[in-house]
């Protein structure tokens, strides 16, 4: 397909779309009062993060004809991990997901990239590749016009004393400022509420010579280097493939576990049933799937592993936890029960935690949330730190207070990222479900706002006064002993 007939077929897509929302009403008529706040005009919802969850939820919450305002730290082009941080040539997951479409089949990735390759190209493609995820994402936002404000960082979210709204402070290239919301969504990430899980052994390195597999930093200054990654997931084995494409001397992947696990046990519980059920099941049911889950391990992808082993310099090392790191003179000494090995940079691939002290703008909130750990107990040898440290959440993903009535306001700080898992399931992040969360959302939003405003709306019912009769469309009839 040649450019031209690329841009040609675009928008023709883009005008196919268009015209479904029309016949859809999209975006939904406004229905939602304008409120106030020490004189300004309050949004009705906030979305803090511009990736795919806060866009797919912003468009949702359109649809619903709630207004929203969408920001994002980074620059236009580089929401989310895909144009930063992932390193992976391709997503993980089944091109054949909709991901963020909520039910348009114009606005799927899918209708895009055929719509510029055609359909040949999309049978030959195994996997969609990461930067094209992130372009097909840059047309979303743009086609459904989402508003997002870029190098916008949240610097606190302060719930009003009187539980009304919710002050966010900003800082932008222009300096300081602060909008209110009457509602706030968390859209965001795998790090939501913390950040990396750095282990304690890499304290004892300068902060230049090791790395978080999620840090933003350019691989080319590992060439000729011996680098060891810690870990074996799928950001270990991104990290690894991508050092060595960068000219690394060797990788030593160091696996604490005797194997690598064979199955993706996530993709088994894949079923519609626990996407729209997780919420109503059991705490012991909840936690019970998601603690197997975590156990179970999640292998890293085919791709990512041969990605890696093709390399003859990669080296993979099981049974070998980190017993200590020491440095030694411009490289270091890492102990493992397998032996020593030395490294002259060490990038560690192990996860993310929530770390409200890693998250300063959640300073007036943190103490305040409830987690699962102040109300449930697992069973013996069913301990998870992450799950007990995920917030214990609401039908609208609307944080909890752990005392009720310190916090007031707490509960229109709705949390739409990954943490959200063990109460609501994988529906605020991944691709497979975004869309089921990204509409249970904003549906339990829009209900949230009507019966806070049920009075203006009976006001508004009762005042309304268009008629469907006049009064002419009829002559009464006379009595039936006066009829002639």
């Amino acid at each position: 397909m040649t450019t031209s007939d690329s841009v040609s077929s675009l928008a023709a897509l883009e005008a196919r779309l268009a015209q479904d929302l029309d016949y859809l009403g999209f975006p939904g008529r406004q229905w939602m009062p304008v409120r106030q706040k020490d004189g300004e005009a309050m949004l009705d919802v906030a979305v803090i993060g511009g990736g795919q969850a806060g866009l797919a939820a912003s468009v949702a919450l359109a649809q619903q004809g709630v207004r929203t305002v969408v920001f994002d730290r980074s620059p236009a082009g580089r929401e989310g991990p895909w144009a930063t941080t992932a390193r992976m040539e391709t997503l993980r997951s089944p091109k054949e997901l909709t991901g963020p479409a909520l039910g348009l089949p114009s606005l799927t990735f899918r209708a895009w990239f055929e719509a510029q390759f055609g359909r040949e190209a999309w049978t030959a493609m195994d996997k969609i590749p990461r930067l094209q995820w992130m372009d097909y994402l840059a047309w979303y936002r743009r086609v459904m016009n989402v508003d997002v404000r870029n190098d916008t960082a949240v610097t606190g979210i302060h719930p009003l004393p009187d539980g009304t709204a919710v002050r966010l402070d900003l800082r932008t290239p222009a300096g300081a400022g602060r909008v209110f919301a009457r509602r706030v969504v968390l859209a965001t990430g795998r790090d939501g509420l913390g950040g990396p899980a750095v282990p304690a052994f890499v304290s004892a390195l300068p902060r230049s010579r090791w790395a978080h597999s999620s840090d933003d930093m350019d691989y080319g200054q590992l060439a000729g280097l011996r680098v060891g990654v810690v870990g074996a997931g799928s950001s270990a084995m991104d990290s690894a493939a991508t050092a060595l494409e960068a000219g690394a001397r060797s990788v030593e992947l160091l696996i604490r576990r005797p194997d690598l696990p064979r199955v993706n046990k996530g993709k088994g519980a894949g079923v519609p049933g626990l996407t729209q059920g997780h919420f109503d099941l059991s705490d012991e049911r909840k936690w019970r799937i998601r603690h197997y889950i975590n156990v179970a391990n999640v292998p890293p992808p085919h791709g990512s592993t041969l990605r890696v082993s093709a390399f003859p310099n990669a080296f993979f090392n099981f049974g070998c936890p980190i017993l200590s790191v020491a440095p030694e003179g411009d490289s270091m000494r890492v102990s493992t029960p397998k032996g020593d090995f030395e490294f002259d940079f060490l990038i560690v691939s192990t996860g993310f935690k929530v770390d409200w002290p890693n998250r300063p703008e959640f300073d007036a909130i943190a103490s305040h949330i409830r987690t699962w750990k102040d109300r449930f107990v697992p069973a013996p040898g069913d301990e998870d730190q992450e799950l007990a440290d995920s917030p214990d959440l609401g039908p609208v993903f609307e944080f909890k207070e752990r005392v009720p009535g310190e916090c007031p306001g707490l509960e229109r700080i709705h949390c739409f990222c990954y943490p959200a898992a063990l109460s609501h399931g994988t529906v605020s992040g991944d691709i497979p479900a975004i869309s089921d969360g990204a509409k249970r959302l904003a549906s339990g939003i829009a209900s949230l706002f009507y019966r806070e405003d049920f009075d203006h709306h009976f006001a508004n019912l009762e005042a309304y006064s268009e008629p469907e009769l006049f009064g002419d469309e009829w002559t009464p009839a006379p009595p039936p002993g006066e009829r002639t």
